[in-house]
């Protein structure tokens, strides 16, 4: 098992154990800071050690360090910012060796920060050294739009981790996982990162890459914040649970990360590389464009499909982590199993894959995901999240210019959508502009209730599933004129619902 990262694992926890009380004691009359849901994924990394050899928030000095250098001041190897970002008000208030509580949802009090220094960072040269520049880069974009314009340094001493209160059994620190390989006589494992569901191809990759580096398998999924529009982690991690009772037995364990993802391709993936060393991994696989957002909107990539790879072998030694590159299954149906893709002749064998772009389509449709893809189990998980259509909730907002009777269009579609059945619930939603109501929308719609809406709403409510229906040229089922009868509005509803598939006859 390798030595954590800087030498040292950096549990505050453990180490503040002792002076709790007197900590706790001593926040009641400090200044305070409610932290951002980044913000606590990286404090508890910070107290927990995956963060290793951090201590606290990055001061200026060493924050440019790492973004000029990737390196701290004091050498160590170390790629990504970590800085506690605020606003100026609050930055205005702060003084040098100043004491600041940190709280959990403005209740729960999980460390005290000394003040160091507090800066104004160039963000553009973060953006540009970091993220490459590119300012349609999701990191980039929380840079410019979301983080605080002052960052403040300082060492912290731990309270308590934040609290969780979902899957608290496979939620392991760096010291519990290193514990837990120990007690099973584990030298040498392999850790997997991933934020998305697995499948039968993701297992088959891990097994080779354990039976290759003669390891474990540690299967280490990121649960804080990842991509925007990925598949939410309570899915993700019921996938898992049904993953890890594939593999053969004492081969693989599963804990939870976690991690607020920068999706910073090859930075990233040697800074993925440091925690799983903190965690105890002594092998990590690194993935095609690792870390990578995808592409921009003119369909250019972010990152290159080996960056990651190549900078994570450029630091082999340094790290102390034997690399394994992320090496892709193909399904070759005439012998029913999984082969590394370099090792087929495409020409000469036939093969079968979905990309992620048709198992979303196949999940949205109903269509059939078979087994040689992904056990059924998984599959009934990701449709339970992912219904096809016919089961999604809708919302049908009527266009204020209508002139027809709002009381009778709404009880002649209730009326005619309650025909069909299918399980749907279906509901006239009169809201007058109330901002409490209408912050319901999106929640009935998730739950796959079918909304009718006689009146459009002023407000800034956003919600899947809303189709505006009238004579406007954003219109989604378009009328050819404001005084339409009611059942030729009504027709006009079902063959669209129809036609997106809401409805099946």
């Amino acid at each position: 098992m390798p030595a954590p990262h800087g030498g040292i694992l950096k549990d505050l926890v453990a180490r503040d154990a002792p002076k709790r009380d007197q900590l706790l004691r001593e926040s009641q009359s400090l200044e305070r800071w409610d932290l951002t849901e980044r913000q606590l994924c990286d404090l508890e990394l910070i107290l927990n050690g995956g963060f290793s050899p951090l201590d606290g928030f990055m001061t200026q000095p060493d924050y440019e360090s790492v973004v000029n250098d990737m390196r701290l001041t004091n050498g160590t190897l170390w790629t990504m910012p970590i800085a506690l970002d605020v606003d100026a008000g609050f930055a205005q208030r702060l003084r040098a060796n100043q004491r600041v509580l940190l709280t959990q949802d403005g209740e729960i009090a999980v460390a005290i920060l000394t003040v160091h220094d507090v800066y104004v960072p160039d963000k553009n040269l973060e953006a540009q050294k970091v993220f490459r520049g590119d300012p349609e880069h999701p990191a980039i974009q929380y840079l410019n739009n979301v983080a605080g314009e002052y960052y403040v340094g300082g060492s912290l001493e731990a309270i308590q981790l934040p609290q969780h209160y979902d899957y608290p059994g496979l939620r392991k620190t760096p010291h519990q996982l290193r514990l837990e390989f120990e007690s099973r006589q584990w030298d040498r494992v392999v850790a997997f990162q991933t934020r998305n569901p697995m499948h039968r191809a993701h297992r088959e990759l891990t097994v080779r890459a354990a039976r290759e580096a003669n390891a474990k398998v540690l299967i280490h999924p990121v649960v804080g914040l990842t991509k925007p529009g990925d598949i939410d982690h309570h899915t993700r991690v019921r996938v898992y649970q049904e993953i890890i009772k594939r593999y053969p037995n004492g081969l693989a364990f599963m804990s939870l990360l976690p991690l607020a993802m920068r999706m910073a391709g090859d930075r990233e993936a040697v800074w993925h590389a440091i925690i799983r060393k903190n965690y105890g991994a002594s092998h990590f696989i690194v993935g095609r464009d690792h870390a990578g957002p995808g592409k921009n909107s003119r369909g250019v990539d972010f990152y290159g499909p080996y960056d990651a790879q190549e900078l994570v072998e450029a630091y082999r030694n340094e790290l102390g982590v034997e690399v394994v590159p992320f090496r892709m299954v193909t399904y070759l149906p005439d012998e029913d199993r999984y082969a590394p893709i370099d090792e087929i002749d495409p020409a000469k064998t036939r093969t079968l894959n979905i990309s992620g772009t048709e198992l979303r389509h196949r999940l949205r449709t109903g269509g059939e995901i078979p087994e040689w893809f992904s056990y059924p189990e998984v599959v009934k998980i990701l449709r339970e999240s992912n219904p096809a259509r016919a089961s999604q909730g809708f919302a049908i907002v009527v266009d204020d210019k209508l002139k027809v009777s709002r009381r009778q269009l709404g009880k002649a579609l209730l009326s005619t959508f309650l025909q069909f059945g299918g399980g749907r619930h279906y509901k006239v939603f009169e809201h007058n502009d109330d901002e409490a109501l209408l912050g319901l929308v999106p929640d009935f719609i998730q739950s796959g209730t079918g909304l009718i809406v006689p009146q459009q709403w002023s407000l800034g409510v956003k919600a899947p599933n809303v189709y505006v229906l009238g004579t406007s040229d954003n219109a989604d089922i378009k009328l050819g004129s404001s005084d339409e009868s009611v059942l030729h509005i009504v027709q006009k509803a079902v063959l669209f619902l129809e036609d997106n598939g809401f409805i099946n006859f």
